[in-house]
């Protein structure tokens, strides 16, 4: 009787991971050589954040994916670190290149955001080094927007800033003003760079591959897997399926409360 203790942290453990695990950025399916350590799913504008924290660098390897208000338009994502809002924002935008077609390469591009006034075509500097940028258009018409930006010592703590955002058109190469939706002035939030926190340096472009579909050592499940097995002292399949019995589990008392509720307003 004296195991079961530490099978039920176990389950509790992997029922409370389950629906971060299972959330929609963790099926996303990247390109050979691109893998990130963990994932979100933003609260607007149908976008997802994946990212690799390097403490040591310190560095930010990221993959900020979104669909443009539009086909042909354009998405952006930055850091702010003087500020919540996107005057002050650190941004990359990619411009989907004016087409839904999946060969066809998005071209990224650095903005400073001083200003509410129209970008122009030139990139300007930002403050963090950018390497590694690159873009391409996925399933759904979603731009894919990959970087790497160099922390340094700009005041950039372990939580950030963050902005993101997603326009409907581009004239003679420079985007065009976003909508403003109640869903693209709210978007912004603060991002915990130390959830994507690196075990070791990542892996270069051209290096391991992560299928994107919840398998593999990197991925958020089995990260969870792997903890809960460790501190319940049982091999990680045995916690896996404790886990799923414990969603089910749940699932049935959920609809079993649910049905006794509405019996109770009915009567």
């Amino acid at each position: 009787m004296a195991s079961t203790a530490p099978h039920r942290l176990a389950l509790l453990l992997l029922v409370a991971a389950l629906p971060a695990a299972m959330s929609s950025c963790a099926g996303e399916d990247f390109p050979s050589g691109r893998s990130y350590v963990t994932c979100e799913d933003l609260p607007y504008l149908g976008a997802s954040l994946h990212w690799t924290y390097d403490a040591s660098g310190p560095s930010l390897s990221l993959a900020f994916v979104a669909a443009p208000a539009a086909p042909g338009g354009w998405v952006a994502w930055g850091i702010n670190p003087a500020g919540t809002g996107m005057v002050g924002a650190q941004a990359l935008v990619a411009l989907a290149g004016g087409t839904a077609n999946s060969s066809v390469q998005a071209v990224v591009r650095t903005y400073n955001i001083t200003g509410y006034a129209p970008l122009g075509v030139a990139p300007t500097p930002i403050a963090f080094p950018a390497t590694g940028l690159a873009a391409d258009v996925g399933g759904g018409g979603k731009v894919r927007l990959y970087a790497t930006l160099r922390l340094d010592n700009k005041g950039v703590k372990k939580v950030v800033n963050h902005v993101w955002q997603v326009g409907s058109s581009v004239t003679r190469g420079a985007p065009d003003m976003h909508a403003m939706d109640p869903d693209n002035l709210a978007s912004k939030g603060k991002l915990v760079l130390s959830d994507g926190a690196a075990a070791s340096a990542p892996a270069p472009a051209g290096g391991p591959s992560s299928s994107g579909d919840g398998s593999g050592d990197g991925t958020p499940l089995s990260r969870a897997i792997s903890r809960a097995a460790d501190t319940a002292g049982v091999p990680a399949p045995a916690v896996l399926v404790l886990a799923v019995l414990g969603f089910l589990t749940m699932t049935i008392i959920n609809s079993k409360t649910q049905k006794t509720l509405l019996y109770s307003v009915l009567e």
